[in-house]
């Protein structure tokens, strides 16, 4: 057993662990799933847990606490979790002192169903994760813990998030959503909004410049909701001071809803060089009797509304979207409604699925009423005509000069980089031996062939 000296918790009369001075330094091992508030909170439990002595590791086999960060948005993030716990099985096996834990928004929902497994050591939520090494230490003497109570003011103001070096960063702005859409579990997994501290959000910004980052992506559930109580600061006003004061800094967002996205936003981001010129705004459906069901609080009309005030001012803006289809009623109108809308948008990008029942939702009442191979064929029209869409438009950028920031060398071929362009494209360039360039920096490539989500360009 990881024999550790004892000290005394200051929050309660039990004991917790202190790893600091320890011969041998303990090892944290993270898999994260999901979205990317979960990437940017599994940074948040490193920097905890870093705090209190431990190292970080890539490989499950070196360490002494493995924790899984969850998804639980659809039925099938939650079975990759469910399988992913029976291969960890192995690893417990070789050491059985080794903890496994789940945290976020899986853990949230099932709670005490997750402990009933044995490999399962501690279940935390996503507003409890100060709590991970006191759990961790008692875990160590066999008692399992479980803290999943959601929180009206947890932010995590405070906390350092522990990244790598990279030239990207997530900036987590606020937690929680109050749009209660009838599918949607996030307001019971992560609980209300509540915005983070303006002026940390900024000076975070400029530390993250400091380090040598290159871009960041502010995040929320809807940042276009966020509000700081203080000074009355909204999301517009944020993304400008951002913008100042890191003005050679890429700044992105997500996500948004389009009930809140204003005129004020939209001409902050024009008005920026620096704020990239890519929005991503769930639509979910074409349907207004669809987005009524799905209580997404506005029509048809008023999405329409924004994306022609986004393009009037944002001409070359690229737009992506959520879609769901097959979701309970849905009829083939309103499948040809959602077609409509994708061609009248004209989306760079869609993240689109198959409607998926989650417990505790207004929906899990309506039934599940759509015939699976209904939902798979309207699913492959939703996929097949955005791909041509997106392939059309990509099509558009041959010739063009584009500023790519550098990220490294293509998954695909080595001999290749990759990198993005302003609007979120990925791009495939040759290696340049002549005038090396390196990661985070930004470079001119003129595109040359295109598909429906990559470019493919030459150095300038």
């Amino acid at each position: 057993m990881l024999e550790l000296p004892i000290i005394q918790d200051t929050k309660s009369d039990s004991t917790i662990r202190n790893v600091n001075d320890l011969s041998h330094q303990p090892k944290l091992y993270v898999e994260t799933y999901g979205c990317q508030m979960n990437v940017n909170d599994t940074e948040i439990v490193q920097g905890v847990m870093n705090d209190c002595g431990y190292a970080m590791t890539d490989k499950p086999e070196q360490a002494d606490v493995i924790l899984l960060n969850t998804c639980a948005i659809r039925d099938n993030a939650e079975k990759k979790i469910h399988e992913r716990l029976n291969h960890l099985k192995y690893y417990k096996k070789r050491n059985k002192d080794l903890v496994v834990g789940i945290l976020g928004c899986m853990a949230e929902r099932l709670r005490e169903t997750l402990l009933e497994k044995e490999l399962v050591d501690l279940v935390v939520g996503p507003d409890e994760y100060r709590t991970v090494p006191e759990l961790v230490s008692k875990a160590y003497s066999g008692e399992r813990g479980i803290a999943v109570k959601l929180s009206r003011v947890e932010t995590y103001d405070d906390i350092l998030p522990f990244r790598t070096e990279g030239i990207s960063a997530w900036v987590s702005i606020m937690r929680g959503c109050d749009k209660f859409c009838t599918y949607c579990v996030v307001p019971f997994t992560r609980g209300r909004e509540r915005s983070r501290a303006f002026a940390s959000i900024v000076d975070e910004a400029k530390s993250l410049f400091d380090q040598g980052f290159k871009e960041i992506t502010l995040l929320g559930q809807n940042v276009n909701s966020y509000r700081d109580e203080q000074s009355g600061h909204n999301f517009a006003e944020l993304l400008d001071a951002c913008a100042k004061a890191v003005p050679d800094m890429r700044i992105r967002y997500t996500t948004s809803h389009p009930q809140d996205m204003s005129d004020q936003l939209i001409e902050a981001m024009a008005m920026h060089d620096n704020i990239c010129k890519y929005i991503h705004l769930p639509v979910q459906s074409g349907s207004n009797r669809i987005l009524s069901l799905m209580n997404r609080t506005h029509p048809v009309e008023h999405y329409y509304e924004r994306i022609d005030m986004i393009k009037k001012l944002m001409p070359h803006c690229a737009l992506s979207t959520d879609i769901i289809t097959g979701f309970p009623t849905e009829t083939e109108d309103d499948h040809e409604a959602t077609m409509e809308l994708m061609r009248r948008v004209r989306y760079d990008g869609a993240y689109m699925f198959k409607y998926s029942p989650r417990e505790r939702t207004k929906a899990w009442k309506m039934g599940d009423d759509i015939p699976d191979e209904v939902k798979v064929r309207r699913l492959n029209e939703i996929i097949n005509q955005q791909n041509a869409i997106a392939r059309e438009i990509n099509q558009t950028l041959i010739g063009s000069i584009e500023k790519i920031l550098v990220e490294g060398p293509s998954k695909k071929n080595p001999m290749e980089w990759q990198g993005r362009t302003d609007s979120n494209k990925v791009t495939i360039f040759p290696q340049n031996e002549q005038s090396p360039y390196v990661i985070g920096d930004i470079i001119s490539v003129k595109i040359e062939k295109a598909s429906s989500a990559t470019l493919f360009g030459s150095l300038i």
